[in-house]
């Protein structure tokens, strides 16, 4: 039964690439570097409960597994290329199978990513995928480099995937379309490839919003040796967002909810209108939400001026 479900994602993942020279079927995969380019690896692992909710369908926790590991490669301006998957099922449920490798292969054919191998075992419901592209020498973006001085970015709008999490969990009064839409931002984000591919160069640092935006700007200032200042009236939302949550709410949402799988990113103020314009080519908004200051962490200020002490920073998967 194992090799049958293998052979099921295989046929729904196929994605032919000259640099694979062999892919699933052996006990490893053989992969070809481009010449002139440098690997970039990354892997992250979900959990039934914890990283999605228990019933999610199987397609949006195909795609997201992968989606949030490509959203590290953005973050570091690399270009996609192969993946590995670790999949753990408490039971051999070829629906189920069926469903996860659908929404990975739509996610994965938008970007020719090639799944390369993995395994499968007995367990409770997991995946863990890593994923592998290309950046230049020297080109990569990292979370160090922001400098005091620069400005600070989003891509996109924040809030929406924790606000999509809370009408999973609550009793809210919201129209369904709107709650479609921040649901679907929790089941499907979309990783900002073009975005940092764009950034190569350009960024002085850069990560992804996945445990919320304090906590995952925290890491550029502790990598950076600065501090970083946002202004609260600043932050980007949603229409949905706006429609279903007051201002108090969004907010929260948008400074610590995460799992928006946005870009955050610093670049000099010289170079701003430069990197607004190249990404709204693209179609990626971005939106300037503070500066880089000297000193140390993040501060928000509110709409009143005085600085907010929020009661958390992000999301900790050890914390009480």
């Amino acid at each position: 039964m194992e090799f049958r479900l293998i052979d099921r994602i295989r046929e729904r993942t196929a994605q032919p690439r000259d640099d694979v020279r062999l892919g699933i079927g052996d006990d490893a995969a053989v992969l070809a570097v481009p010449a002139g380019q440098e690997l970039v690896a990354a892997i992250d692992t979900m959990v039934e409960g914890v990283h999605f909710p228990v019933g999610t369908a199987p397609a949006d926790i195909g795609w997201k597994a992968l989606a949030v590991n490509l959203s590290d490669l953005a973050a570091m301006g690399a270009a996609p290329a192969w993946a590995l998957l670790a999949l753990s099922l408490p039971r051999p449920d070829v629906d189920f199978i069926d469903g996860l490798a659908e929404g990975f292969a739509q996610l994965a054919g938008q970007y020719r990513v090639a799944l390369v191998g993995g395994d499968t075992t007995r367990g409770v419901l997991s995946l863990s995928v890593a994923v592998h592209g290309f950046v230049p020498p020297g080109q990569a973006l990292t979370r160090a480099g922001a400098q005091a001085g620069d400005a600070v970015l989003v891509t996109g709008s924040l809030g929406d995937a924790a606000a999509g999490l809370h009408c999973l969990q609550s009793q809210t009064d919201i129209q369904a379309a709107t709650r479609d839409a921040l649901v679907g931002r929790l089941n499907r984000p979309m990783p900002r490839v073009a975005a940092g591919l764009a950034l190569r160069g350009r960024a002085s640092a850069c990560l992804d919003v996945s445990d919320g935006l304090l906590a995952d700007l925290g890491h550029i200032c502790s990598a950076s040796g600065v501090g970083v200042e946002i202004d609260a009236a600043l932050l980007p939302y949603s229409p949905a967002l706006r429609a279903a949550f007051d201002e108090t709410a969004a907010r929260g949402f948008a400074l610590t909810g995460g799992d928006d799988y946005e870009l955050c990113f610093t670049v000099p103020s010289a170079r701003l209108d430069e990197v607004r314009d190249e990404l709204a080519r693209l179609g990626c908004a971005a939106t300037c939400i503070g500066r880089v200051v000297a000193g140390a962490g993040v501060r928000v200020r509110g709409t009143d001026g005085a600085w907010l002490e929020p009661a958390r920073q992000g999301w900790d998967h050890f914390a009480p």
